[in-house]
């Protein structure tokens, strides 16, 4: 147990910033210098760089998430939704999973829920979308896609076959386009299964709001990009936004319309709305202004005592572009989590503060099995040795020896075995089975009452 007047240090977030600030400050502080306590919603870290690899089928969906008590085993881990952040009281409100709110009191604050996807008021979005964020989303896209192939291969109504052979993704950014080309890849692959359904009849179209894809790249990679994925049979809309969705009907604002069973929402992300229950200075986008040492500023550009944040959620200055802020990518969220880690001790001890100055390495994304773009210090790659590297950069970011472990064996069976294509739908609804038998039971019962 912590000492009297030992210094407490909570973490809203166990992403990227939280779990690696908490693994930081595991290794600098000693023993009773301090509680660390790291409340999230989920108990594991995501790696969402291997999202499209989890939905296509290329690794274990349980391989890409880090068990957050399993790594921190000197931290306290929470689950449970942070609603509100009093920091003049110096005071966090948490929504345990079930039962009454709970406060925690703290002397410093990492401020690092992590983004949300930024949505548009379209009509049917709410009710037709899916987004691509989360293990669960991924797994679920995976047995929809191939529940929908179990669907064309069965009906013989020409309309239901086409919408359920209907899939679109909107936004143009890493998430839509490495989802877009892994879940086609699979798709096409799984299509030696079924009877009567080609590649070209299936529809995968991609909406972009803006004239170009994968804007983290180079014009040349992102144009190199769109043309492979136009090879292969799929639509790439620029310049082009969704209008509607209602009742699978999509609309798009160049004056296309189709039927659709999915639509997959990858258009950007936005600060997490618990920032907007705190009495932390937030800047024009809801995010909380920070100086290079990962301190949250206020007004007048001095430090908040106690308060620090990155990630998706702060507004970090680029000291390696001037007037620029850091971008939310996993590259910087990692590499600031070492900054915080470090600084959060060395204020704790009276020490200087280190500057978070990034040295950008480059940007890699897959599209598909053997397929990718890649630009890596100034180098640009494609097809197979983009895939390679985007696969070698990823298993060597992935956290913890016991993942890559695994990370790297389901790579090595892929070698000998095809991608595992079973879509288990009843994931979804796992109480229909039970449900279904005691529907049946009480129709019996009823009928033989009635006789």
């Amino acid at each position: 147990m912590a000492t009297s007047g030992t210094q407490h240090i909570v973490l809203v977030g166990g992403g990227y910033i939280g779990m690696y600030t908490a693994l930081r400050l595991q290794r600098k502080l000693r023993r009773g210098e301090a509680r660390v306590t790291v409340i999230d919603p989920q108990s594991y870290l995501t790696y969402q760089p291997f999202l499209p690899e989890a939905a296509a089928g290329s690794l274990e969906p349980r391989h890409v998430v880090v068990p957050l008590r399993r790594v921190l085993r000197r931290c306290t881990v929470l689950t449970g939704t942070v609603t509100r952040i009093e920091h003049g009281r110096r005071r966090v409100t948490m929504q345990p999973m079930d039962g009454p709110p709970r406060e925690l009191s703290y002397d410093q604050i990492v401020v690092a829920p992590g983004s949300v996807a930024r949505t548009l008021p379209i009509p049917g979005l709410r009710e037709r979308a899916v987004g691509f964020k989360t293990i669960e989303e991924a797994i679920y896209l995976r047995n929809w896609v191939l529940a929908r192939l179990d669907l064309a291969a069965t009906t013989d109504d020409p309309q239901v076959r086409r919408r359920a052979l209907s899939f679109v993704f909107v936004g143009g950014g890493y998430a839509g386009i490495e989802a877009f080309a892994e879940l086609q890849d699979m798709a096409a692959g799984a299509l030696r299964y079924f009877e009567g359904i080609a590649v070209p009849d299936m529809r995968w179209v991609l909406v972009e709001a803006t004239g170009r894809i994968l804007p983290e790249v180079s014009r040349e990679l992102s144009s190199y990009t769109a043309q492979r994925l136009t090879e292969r049979g799929m639509e790439v809309h620029l310049n082009t936004r969704l209008v509607s969705c209602v009742g699978g009907q999509v609309v798009l604002d160049d004056g296309t319309e189709f039927a659709a069973q999915t639509v997959v929402w990858t258009a950007g992300v936005r600060a997490n709305p618990v920032l907007a229950n705190s009495d932390l200075p937030r800047d024009e986008r809801g995010r909380l202004p920070c100086n290079p040492q990962l301190q949250v500023i206020g007004a007048d550009d001095n430090p908040v005592a106690g308060a620090w944040s990155a990630g998706d959620c702060a507004a970090v200055p680029d000291l390696s572009q001037p007037g620029q802020l850091c971008g939310p990518s996993a590259q910087h969220a990692v590499r600031q989590a070492r900054t915080l880690g470090d600084n959060l001790a060395a204020a704790m001890r009276g020490r200087a503060l280190a500057t978070y100055r990034h040295a950008y390495v480059g940007s890699v994304a897959s599209l598909g099995l053997h397929k990718g773009v890649a630009e890596v210090y100034g180098i640009k790659l494609r097809g197979y040795p983009a895939w390679l590297m985007h696969r070698s950069y990823h298993w060597s970011r992935v956290p913890t020896v016991n993942r890559k472990f695994r990370v790297g064996l389901d790579w090595a069976l892929a070698l000998f075995f095809r991608r595992d294509l079973v879509s288990l739908g009843q994931l979804q609804n796992p109480r229909w089975a039970l449900q279904s038998a005691t529907a049946a039971s009480a129709q019996h019962e009823n009928g033989a009452q009635t006789s």
